[in-house]
């Protein structure tokens, strides 16, 4: 028998009875009212308590068998994203070649293109890239994705240039949402935000520019690094959402960019992100006033990162 401190919380019925723990010791266990109680056919939690996420992960690998990597969201989030959406399934891939159901909450994916897993806490996932994917491809809200896909982004998990090569590998099944939102990102936004704010540049008619670029004076001093940058007449774009600016710290932040914004001479125009969806035209008519200030005075001797 396994002693208590080497005891696992989530088993196979198989390998209990194994070590020695009769087939009718435990389906008496896991019956109603019993110590134990089964997750997936054949998956035992060693407690009567409510599972907790970490024990369905386990029991789905455990139910998934062989080669099995954890993929999607809860893979993930086994990363350390935080943007991600709440999904009651667990998605996990097999080889092509072995044959394990879908039961319960586990949703088992047989695919030729297994990657070699990183293990999080003993478990093994999938590369961040692949996840994305895999995660795009079940869910229906393009926000969700768009914010899944930027966090990957801008907290370096991945690079676009990855995210694109998993999409060639993935061929076009399910990946619609995912190429459209991988659009504003391979072009340097980093939020859902900055995403509606370059799809409202995009009808603008304006010059092209460039997205968090950081920006310096004529003695190579930092400035800012605004959301989106029009070099050609040195405006900047911010879209300054109110939950960057809850504490004094991220006041004093902005405050302080702004006043070296005025001292460089640039002309800056900040965006609540709601107002590109609730106001639009509005929000256009903003961009075409500040770039016309931009250009009719002269350009400021300021410059973006090489």
């Amino acid at each position: 028998m396994l002693t208590a401190p080497d005891r696992p919380e989530v088993i196979r019925a198989a390998d209990l009875e194994r070590i020695g723990v009769p087939r009718r010791t435990i389906y008496r266990r896991c019956a109603a009212g019993g110590p134990w109680r089964t997750l997936l056919p054949g998956i035992v939690l060693l407690s009567n308590g409510a599972p907790t996420d970490e024990h369905r992960l386990r029991a789905v690998v455990l139910h998934a068998r062989r080669d099995a990597v954890l993929t999607g969201t809860w893979a993930l989030r086994r990363h350390g994203l935080e943007r991600i959406p709440r999904q009651e399934e667990i998605h996990v891939l097999i080889p092509a070649n072995r044959g394990v159901a879908d039961i319960g909450f586990a949703r088992v994916e047989r695919t030729n293109r297994l990657p070699r897993p990183h293990f999080r806490d003993g478990l093994p996932v999938v590369p961040v890239p692949r996840a994305v994917l895999d995660a795009a491809r079940r869910l229906t809200n393009e926000d969700e994705i768009q914010a899944m896909m930027a966090e990957s982004v801008q907290r370096r998990f991945c690079t676009t240039g990855m995210l694109t090569h998993e999409l060639d590998q993935a061929g076009r099944a399910g990946t619609a949402l995912f190429r459209k939102a991988l659009i504003p990102l391979a072009d340097g936004a980093r939020s859902v935000a900055e995403a509606d704010a370059w799809h409202l540049l995009r009808r603008s008619g304006l010059p092209p520019g460039q997205w968090n670029v950081a920006i310096y004076d004529a003695d190579g001093n930092y400035i800012a690094t605004p959301d989106f940058w029009c070099d050609e007449v040195a405006f900047a774009w911010e879209i300054d959402s109110y939950r960057h600016h809850t504490s004094l710290e991220d006041h004093r932040a902005t405050v302080a960019r702004n006043a070296r914004y005025a001292a460089a001479g640039i002309v800056v125009l900040q965006t609540l992100p709601s107002r590109l969806r609730t106001e639009p035209d509005v929000v256009l008519g903003e961009l075409h006033a500040a770039f016309r200030a931009a250009r009719s005075r002269p350009r400021p001797n300021v410059k973006r990162a090489a």
